[in-house]
């Protein structure tokens, strides 16, 4: 099963119900649950402010997550109030000031999984408009052990609204001399650029502007001595290629 949509994260985090399906698929991906909580965590945030007096997003920033998250302009924000959420009650309703929101409520809740979160200004808090994360995956990669390795790990491509990306590594703990360096070979392996040394389990490595990663589209995690040789080892710990999403 394909990682879960964000937009269907994001129901999810707010109460909307988990299908079966879906639910072997978190149980499976640490990725996607990892999406969940912290999706959760920000709703959670916002439940935390229902007691503050609250503003409406101002109507350009309200028109900026409209656009973002294609809603139809029935949709809008309603009058001063907490945002309330009731999942699990059977209808799953969500409130603004008391008052149900009737109608396009799936985008309504996706709306507040987006960042409505409450902050202070002035003296008074407002709801301020938190848009979906600028970052978006658009490829992934398994990352399979080398002869003489018992290891694993996955890799995936982030990419900006500012066109920057941002390639996050992870590969189950393993033992070594030395340190662990991340870097994108070509298909064969001749030619290799380095991306930096991976501290811990996981890391994120800022990838060159300009880099082609058609040319360069291979993952690869080597072990490295502590030699002061910037070159490559030689032995490969995980590698694997990263496919485009479509």
């Amino acid at each position: 099963m394909p990682h879960l949509e964000p937009d269907a994260l994001a129901l999810h985090a707010v109460g909307e119900p988990v299908t079966p399906a879906e639910q072997r698929h978190l149980a499976a991906c640490d990725r996607c649950a990892r999406e969940l909580a912290a999706l959760r965590s920000t709703a959670a945030t916002a439940r935390a402010g229902a007691g503050e007096a609250l503003v409406p997003a101002p109507d350009a920033v309200w028109e900026r997550i409209a656009a973002e998250l294609g809603l139809a302009p029935d949709v809008r924000p309603g009058p001063a109030g907490p945002v309330v959420t009731e999942p699990g009650d059977g209808t799953g309703s969500a409130r603004s000031g008391g008052a149900p929101v009737r109608g396009s409520r799936g985008r309504w809740l996706l709306a507040v999984a987006a960042g409505l979160v409450v902050g202070a200004v002035g003296g008074g808090a407002v709801v301020a408009s938190v848009q979906r994360p600028a970052e978006t995956v658009v490829a992934e990669a398994r990352l399979d052990a080398l002869p003489g390795w018992a290891a694993s790990g996955d890799a995936w491509l982030e990419e900006g609204a500012d066109g920057t990306r941002t390639l996050v590594v992870r590969v189950s703990p393993t033992e070594e001399d030395g340190f662990r360096a991340v870097w994108l070979l070509d298909q064969d392996a001749t030619r290799l650029v380095s991306l930096g040394a991976l501290d811990g389990d996981e890391g994120r490595f800022a990838v060159p502007p300009g880099l082609d990663l058609d040319e360069f589209p291979v993952v690869d995690v080597s072990a490295e001595p502590f030699d002061g040789d910037p070159a490559h080892s030689g032995d490969s710990i995980v590698r694997g290629a990263l496919d485009r999403r479509a």
